[in-house]
């Protein structure tokens, strides 16, 4: 049993019957039908939202193991097999096309231009300074935190997400996660390179010591 779909029906049935009740004005039937409608579109947006955000989830976590060490650490021939099946799921996901415009003032839209081009400048660090994007990125996402940060807060990106449509507040927290989570996966991937590397040169090392011993 899908009790949304009960309770929608059962919903549905009784705005139908209000609606055939002679005893209320046109006007007060128009506004009653006209409030059931609002709520209606509402629950149209958030279900759209869910969509968008597992879309989002599901792309990232099929980019996840395409650089995950387990695929580093498989034969060639595994590898590509997994990848030839992620990458198909991965433009399956691209069929799927959600949008969900959020209605915004010229306020709010100036202040989503300006938190989006500072998340940005810091995106463009990544290559050059990976260590301190991350600090940058750890404060603008406390920003936006409504819990007690575990670090230092950038008091002047969190005055300009408040100025953001609320809808916008949700997206530039997501956004500022999903990259927080791509720089651990670099990280991670540097490290395990860099440790791959210092330990063949330690082989490499040892080999030529026994050569001379």
């Amino acid at each position: 049993m899908n009790l949304s779909k009960d309770l929608k029906k059962l919903i549905d049935n009784a705005v139908r019957t209000y609606l055939r009740d002679k005893s209320r004005s046109r006007k007060t039937r128009q506004e009653v039908l006209l409030q059931y409608l609002s709520s209606r579109v509402e629950a149209l947006r958030e279900a759209a939202t869910a969509i968008e955000q597992e879309r989002e989830i599901l792309l990232e976590m099929i980019h996840s193991i395409q650089n995950s060490q387990d695929m580093r650490q498989i034969s060639d021939g595994e590898r590509e097999e997994l990848n030839l099946t992620a990458n198909r799921l991965m433009g399956r996901t691209l069929t799927v096309e959600v949008s969900v415009e959020t209605i915004r003032n010229p306020q709010q839209q100036e202040s989503l231009k300006h938190a989006t081009r500072i998340i940005d400048e810091v995106v463009s660090k990544f290559l050059n300074d990976l260590g301190n994007a991350k600090s940058h990125l750890m404060s603008l996402y406390s920003a936006c935190s409504s819990e007690v940060p575990p670090g230092p807060v950038d008091q002047k990106f969190q005055s300009i997400v408040i100025g953001c449509a609320l809808e916008d507040q949700k997206k530039i927290k997501r956004r500022l996660e999903t990259l927080l989570r791509n720089i651990e996966s670099s990280d991670k991937a540097i490290k395990l390179l860099e440790h791959s590397k210092g330990a063949g040169s330690l082989a490499l090392q040892q080999n030529a010591d026994s050569r001379f011993n």
